[in-house]
């Protein structure tokens, strides 16, 4: 891991977007494209009548995979996600998809977890690695086509993994999800030439002595998620994630007894229940995304396409991630830590 490089990778996330796209457009054309590789096999047993499907993956893969899960439950399939370090996985069977998701194709619990599918023909690979340990031992493969995540974090094949699973689940056409990615290119792109305007204040309200907290929507509970491992796994700060509703009866109580610091990703039923005990307790809040709460914000970040639900899951984290990438830039060293010094 390079996380120096991490802004490298979060640069190129536009870009990213675009090669996606076309390889979408690709799979949706007459012509074999073989970018996304074996994605029209996949969806094929995947859409097979009777078809349970069983996602395994760990970190950024399940985070990203629950979302696409529960939109493809809301449409009636049987999908499930579950860490692949778990010892009760169900017994292989005729009517059982099992989809491994790993960035790197090496992640080693998904690598023991595939271990009683092999040889079913019906172990589907999900990873950009295509000469991958997973990738070999899997019947088919569908590339993430994130390109080289030079810092090692994986921040574009967390968003890459949305849109291959919509597609291999069926949730939208090819060329939809396209212009999804597309339109999530120039959100990010516009996203990333804000910063300067914003990185520093939201570094003074949300780089708090305790820690920071991140809510989104239980829709989106990826990005609070995923903003949070950014902030451990680059700064190494203490960072955690909740679901916006679950926060009332989780983390609550921390907001009355620390130095609240929080991030909250729009969009939830319940964020005025959040705001609520937030501005009781003199917390800081900073918002990203459209919302009456703003008002009441110390900050409220907006960007392009925002009030787009497919968009914001693809975009939204990257305020996380920036953030992360300036405080480690200003402390690489990680000065900040007792135990360090």
């Amino acid at each position: 891991m390079d996380t120096t490089r991490f802004i490298d990778d979060l640069t190129e996330i536009p870009a990213a977007f675009e090669r996606l796209a076309a390889a979408l457009e690709g799979a949706a054309g007459s012509a074999a494209d073989p970018t996304l590789g074996d994605l029209a096999r996949a969806r094929t047993l995947v859409a097979t009548p009777g078809a349970r499907v069983l996602v395994l993956g760990m970190g950024s893969s399940t985070y990203a995979a629950s979302v696409a899960a529960r939109r493809a439950r809301m449409r009636g399939h049987s999908v499930v996600v579950e860490l692949a370090s778990t010892v009760e996985l169900p017994a292989a069977a005729s009517d059982l998809v099992v989809v491994a998701v790993s960035a790197t194709g090496r992640s080693a619990e998904t690598l023991a977890a595939i271990e009683p599918y092999r040889g079913t023909g019906r172990l589907v690979a999900v990873t950009n690695d295509a000469s991958s340990p997973l990738a070999d031992a899997s019947d088919l493969v569908v590339p993430l086509v994130a390109g080289a995540e030079v810092s090692g974090v994986s921040c574009r094949t967390f968003r890459h993994t949305f849109l291959v699973l919509e597609a291999l689940f069926g949730l939208a056409a090819p060329e939809a999800l396209a212009a999804t990615a597309r339109a999530a290119a120039r959100s990010s792109a516009a996203l990333l030439a804000s910063a300067p305007e914003w990185l520093d204040q939201a570094t003074e309200l949300l780089l708090g002595p305790h820690g920071t907290w991140l809510l989104a929507p239980v829709e989106r509970l990826s990005s609070a998620q995923q903003g949070a491992l950014m902030m451990r796994e680059v700064p190494r700060r203490p960072a955690y994630a909740s679901e916006t509703g679950d926060w009332s009866h989780v983390d609550v109580y921390l907001s009355k007894t620390l130095d609240y610091r929080a991030l909250l990703f729009a969009g939830s039923r319940w964020d005025d229940q959040a705001a609520e005990w937030l501005r009781d307790r003199a917390a800081t809040l900073v918002t990203v995304g459209p919302t009456p709460l703003a008002a009441s914000a110390a900050l409220a970040l907006r960007y392009r396409g925002d009030d787009d639900l497919a968009v914001a899951p693809l975009v939204e984290t990257l305020v996380a991630e920036l953030l992360a990438a300036h405080w480690f830039a200003a402390d690489p060293t990680f000065a900040w830590a007792p135990s360090l010094t």
